[in-house]
């Protein structure tokens, strides 16, 4: 990933929390004939207790066959989006003084870097499924529980899934939110964010001010 100083984000908290909030993940895999593979997996984060940047745990299905192909021998890559938007040139005032402006994309992202390891085991996967699904039914008025399905039911289904875990080597962040602009042009785009409206407008207005 290209990486200017000025957009390196390397403060845990704030990287973990693109995963909590974006947990869908694009894991890129390479097989040993070198095909790549690009597979939207949502990930659950947790704790590495040797002290590295954490542990991504997934599920894929068993037809897939990115966890028979995916090499173990390197990296495997997982690219979590955060939110992004256009900014036009517009939202500057130095474009008034001088013209000098062209239209950019502001983002944020976060790319997981570690080696793939198969779990193809019931108990662990139940677990890791349980979890997964408390996990996003919890803000719903009347959340749904895997045990709310039949115990025969969950057990197929759980049969169609393989667990995928990637303990992680490196976990880096990238920032493109207009700090690199001057004061003025960044509260421009903060202003201009902020009527723009929506989700990831105002996050991004959010993540920008942080820096001022």
């Amino acid at each position: 990933m290209y990486l200017p100083s000025h957009f390196d984000e390397q403060r845990p908290a704030l990287l973990h929390a693109v995963l909590r909030q974006h947990p869908l993940g694009l894991l890129i895999t390479q097989s040993t004939t070198g095909e790549l593979a690009a597979n939207p997996i949502p990930f659950l984060l947790d704790v590495d207790p040797d002290g590295g940047p954490g542990i991504l745990r997934g599920h894929v299905a068993r037809a897939n066959p990115v966890w028979q192909e995916a090499r173990t021998d390197s990296d495997a890559l997982v690219v979590f989006q955060g939110p992004q938007t256009y900014i036009s040139p517009s939202l500057y005032p130095s474009k008034v003084d001088t013209g000098k402006a062209v239209p950019t994309w502001n983002y944020i992202m976060v790319q997981a870097r570690g080696r793939v390891t198969v779990i193809d085991d019931g108990d662990w996967l139940h677990a890791f499924v349980t979890r997964l699904t408390t996990q996003h039914e919890t803000t719903r008025a009347a959340p749904w529980a895997v045990s709310d399905a039949p115990p025969d039911y969950v057990k197929s289904m759980l049969r169609a899934v393989v667990g995928i875990e990637i303990k992680l080597r490196t976990l880096q962040g990238k920032w493109k939110v207009s700090q690199n602009r001057s004061r003025a042009d960044q509260d421009g785009v903060i202003a201009g964010l902020q009527s723009q409206g929506g989700e990831d407008a105002g996050a991004l207005a959010a993540a920008l001010a942080a820096f001022k």
